[in-house]
């Protein structure tokens, strides 16, 4: 399957900074990244991102931030 391919699942992970990416559904997760529970097309998960993803700083720096 090709990324660009309407047909390809994928999956909205995160990782311990709290930053989001999509996975192909086909390949294992990366260590260091975890899956949400959110899976589809790419536009499906690119739109979940963008309505939960809204402070795109690192979680350590907003906790450096906040301290």
């Amino acid at each position: 399957m090709s990324l660009d391919n309407p047909q390809t699942t994928f999956l909205v992970v995160i990782n311990e900074e709290q930053q989001y990416a999509i996975w192909p559904a086909y390949k294992a997760v990366p260590a260091g990244w975890q899956e949400v529970g959110v899976r589809g097309d790419k536009p499906t998960c690119l739109a979940h991102i963008s309505s939960v993803w809204t402070d795109m700083r690192p979680r350590s720096l907003r906790e450096a931030m906040d301290a």
